[in-house]
C-alpha cells in the first residue's frame, strides 16, 4: 500500500467516525440531558475516544502525507467539538425545563397532613387518665425530688434504720462523697413517692388532698417488676377522716378506670406508715371474676396498698393525731397500664420498641 492509499484510508476512517457521531448525536439531541451529553463527549473527544484513535493512526502516515491526514482529523475534531458544545448549551436548558416542569400547586388549597400520627407511651397515657380522675375527686398534684434524704423516704414514714422494710426495697443509695456535703445524712433514689407526703405535710397544714405521681427506684427486675418504675401516692388529711372515706375513694377511681360494673375488695396487710393497712384489688378485667390465666384463676387483680396514716407519721410532721386523721394509698402506674392494656410482660414498657409503643392512641 502506497502513502496515498494510507491517506485515503485515514479519510475513510474519519468518515466512519463522522457517520457514527452523526447517529449518536441525533439520539442525544432528542433528549440532551447533562449525563447523555457528557457520555457522547467522552466517547469521541475523551482520552480513550474515537478521535484519539485516529490521532494515533497518524503515526503510520508518511511525513509527506501527514499534513493532509492531520487536516482531515482536525476538521473532524472541530465539527464534533462544535456539535458537542451546542449540545452542552441545550443541556443547561434541559435542566431548567426539568425544574420548571414541576406540577403546579394551588397554594390556596388546604394542606393534606401526611405526618405520621404520634402516640403516647402507655405509662404517660395511664398517668393522664389517673390524674384526670383524681382531679375530679378534688385532689391536688404534687411533685418532689427523686433523690431525697433518708428522713423523707424512710424515717418520717415510720421505717427506722433497723426496719426490715428497708431490706425488702433493696435501696439505691447515693455515693457517700456526694452525700457528705449534707452533714453525712444518707441520700438515696426514692423507693416510693410517699416521700412527697412528708414534704407536703411539712409545708402545709390540713386539710390536704394530694396525689404525687413520679418515678421510683428499687433493685428488682422480672416480668412484673423493673428497677425504675412509676408510682402514684395519694393521701387525705382532715378532721374526721375514716376508713370508709378511703374505701369510697379507691372504689370510685378504680371503677372510673376499669369499668363501673367491676367490684373492688380490700385485704388486711401491713405497711409501716399506715395502721390499719390493706391491699386493694379490682375484679379481673379479662374474665370479670370468673378466673383466667391473667388473674391466676382468682378472679381478682392486685392493684396497690393503702391504710389509715400512722400516728407516728403525724408526729414526724408535727400534726396532732388526736385532732386530725387521714388515709394514704399507693400503686404502680406501670402495673395499672399493664392491667389496662392486658400486657404479658411489664418490661415491654421500657424496651423502646416503636412498633409496640406506637399502637396506643394519642388521646387519653
Amino acid at each position: 500500500m502506497n502513502q496515498s492509499d494510507k491517506t485515503i484510508s485515514m479519510r475513510d476512517a474519519a468518515d466512519a467516525v463522522r457517520t457514527q457521531f452523526t447517529a449518536d448525536h441525533a439520539t442525544v439531541a432528542a433528549n440532551p440531558s447533562p449525563r447523555a451529553v457528557e457520555e457522547l463527549r467522552l466517547a469521541f473527544l475523551g482520552r480513550k475516544g474515537q478521535l484519539q484513535t485516529l490521532n494515533e493512526g497518524l503515526r503510520n502516515v508518511s511525513k509527506e502525507e501527514r499534513p493532509e491526514a492531520g487536516k482531515i482529523v482536525n476538521t473532524l475534531r472541530q465539527e464534533i467539538d462544535a456539535a458537542v458544545t451546542a449540545l452542552q448549551d441545550k443541556a443547561k436548558a434541559w435542566i431548567l425545563n426539568e425544574r420548571l416542569n414541576i406540577p403546579q400547586v394551588d397554594v390556596s388549597l388546604p394542606v393534606e397532613d401526611t405526618t405520621p400520627s404520634g402516640a403516647l407511651h402507655p405509662v404517660s397515657l395511664m398517668r393522664r387518665v389517673l390524674i384526670r380522675e383524681f382531679r375530679r375527686l378534688g385532689f391536688t398534684i404534687y411533685d418532689g425530688p427523686e433523690i431525697d434524704f433518708d428522713f423523707y423516704n424512710f424515717s418520717a414514714l415510720n421505717i427506722p434504720e433497723s426496719h426490715p422494710a428497708r431490706d425488702m426495697q433493696d435501696t439505691f443509695y447515693v455515693a457517700p462523697a456526694f452525700a457528705g456535703s449534707f452533714d453525712g445524712e444518707n441520700m438515696l433514689l426514692r423507693t416510693q413517692t410517699s416521700n412527697i407526703q412528708i414534704h407536703a405535710m411539712l409545708a402545709e397544714k390540713p386539710p390536704l388532698r394530694v396525689i404525687a405521681p413520679g418515678r421510683v427506684f428499687r433493685c428488682d427486675s422480672d416480668i412484673t417488676h423493673t428497677p425504675m418504675f412509676h408510682q402514684i401516692e395519694g393521701f387525705v388529711v382532715d378532721k374526721g377522716i375514716t376508713f370508709a372515706n378511703l374505701k369510697a375513694t379507691i372504689d370510685t377511681f378504680l371503677k372510673a378506670i376499669y369499668g363501673r360494673d367491676l367490684k373492688t375488695r380490700f385485704r388486711p396487710s401491713f405497711f409501716p406508715f399506715v395502721e390499719p393497712g390493706a391491699e386493694f384489688d379490682v375484679q379481673c378485667t379479662i374474665c370479670t371474676g370468673k378466673g383466667c390465666r391473667v388473674c391466676k384463676n382468682t378472679g381478682w387483680l392486685e392493684v396497690g396498698g393503702c391504710g389509715m396514716i400512722h400516728p407516728k407519721v403525724f408526729e414526724a410532721v408535727s400534726y396532732d393525731s388526736e385532732e386530725y386523721s387521714g388515709f394514704a394509698f399507693g400503686f404502680g402506674i406501670d402495673r395499672m397500664a399493664m392491667l389496662k392494656y392486658a400486657l404479658p410482660d411489664l418490661r415491654q414498657l421500657f424496651e423502646g420498641d416503636h412498633d409496640f409503643l406506637g399502637q396506643f392512641p394519642i388521646h387519653a
